[in-house]
């Protein structure tokens, strides 16, 4: 199978050759310049993530963020982030916003001639409506606003639905990623920060715009929020979303109890990160955990989030030849 056939299988539920062997987080800026001490090459640096995955055997998925904030692919937000108290502030700032990304968008023509043949996955990512004005307000200002200023919430998700929604028009035809992320992190260690309440009206109703869009191309749309999303999944598949990445096991996340209550979810990560500085045994019982989720089908298994600089490269390699082995031979 091709790396395209064989990711969309594996979102089937249908049996495969092994599942993909991906990093969807990659690693910390500080984790690179750890291993550069230990042995990875220097040119390897850290904005060379797709050469970094080469090196190390995993399979050819590229990403492109599409920021809100700067035109690059790469999300670089903190130079706003905060700045938004009211609509007056938000109107000052909103010239600063959603940038062209016309050099982006042409630099992914490669990779589209790639994905055909199945040598490359590639993959998308639109900043969410939580997320958005999270980073515009801070916070403890956005839980305010949900009550005192329900209207710049709205404003804002607005732009933000009508600038993503630009975005697929532009880049659609250039390149159909197989699967896209939405960038949300609206849930933490004791489910989602908002209630389901808050969730139908600042979130839903602009999720109800953007999916079928994405649904219409067989694009398979993903939702990336961190920890425990077990109460937020619901919430997310009756708007079309088929599935949610890290699945962040330190915030008591429970894959195989979701997959028993949502058979047809999909779900990426879920390797506990923290067991990797404990050496191979630890890496082993962790993926002997995650056996009967990857045997079911549906379940990409990958670090719940970036590779933290605790780990050496040594580990490292260590976890990708655990990778290796429990990736082959698993049928739904």
């Amino acid at each position: 199978m091709n790396h395209v056939e064989r990711f969309r299988a594996v979102m089937d539920f249908q049996p495969v050759d092994r599942l993909p062997r991906w990093e969807w987080a990659m690693w910390w800026d500080e984790t690179i310049a750890r291993w550069h001490g230990e042995g990875l090459p220097a040119q390897l640096h850290f904005a060379r993530v797709v050469e970094i995955s080469d090196y190390f055997g995993l399979d050819p998925y590229q990403q492109y963020w599409f920021s809100t904030t700067d035109p690059t692919i790469e999300a670089t937000q903190h130079h706003v982030e905060g700045m938004v108290s009211n609509m007056d502030d938000y109107l000052r700032l909103r010239p600063q916003l959603f940038p062209s990304h016309e050099h982006s968008i042409a630099s992914m023509a490669p990779w589209a001639r790639r994905q055909p043949e199945g040598s490359a996955v590639v993959w998308c990512t639109l900043e969410g409506f939580f997320w958005f004005p999270r980073t515009l307000m801070g916070f403890e200002k956005l839980m305010f606003a949900f009550v005192d200023q329900p209207e710049l919430l709205h404003r804002i998700n607005s732009d933000l639905l009508e600038f993503n929604l630009r975005l697929l028009d532009q880049f659609l035809p250039v390149c159909v990623p197989t699967f896209m992320t939405i960038a949300e992190d609206m849930s933490y260690n004791h489910g989602p920060m908002i209630s389901r309440l808050t969730f139908e009206e600042f979130v839903a109703p602009y999720y109800r715009k953007l999916i079928p869009r994405l649904q219409e191309r067989g694009i398979i749309p993903l939702v990336d929020t961190d920890g425990d999303v077990t109460l937020l999944v619901p919430w997310l598949r009756e708007l079309g979303v088929r599935g949610v990445l890290p699945l962040e096991r330190q915030a008591g996340v429970d894959g195989l109890a979701l997959r028993n209550q949502f058979p047809d979810f999909l779900l990426v990560g879920h390797f506990d990160k923290m067991t990797m500085p404990w050496g191979e045994a630890a890496m082993r019982a962790e993926f002997e955990r995650l056996t009967p989720l990857m045997r079911r089908g549906g379940f990409i298994p990958s670090v719940d989030h970036q590779t933290p600089p605790g780990v050496s490269l040594e580990q490292y390699r260590i976890y990708l030849k655990l990778l290796t082995q429990f990736t082959v031979d698993v049928h739904p």
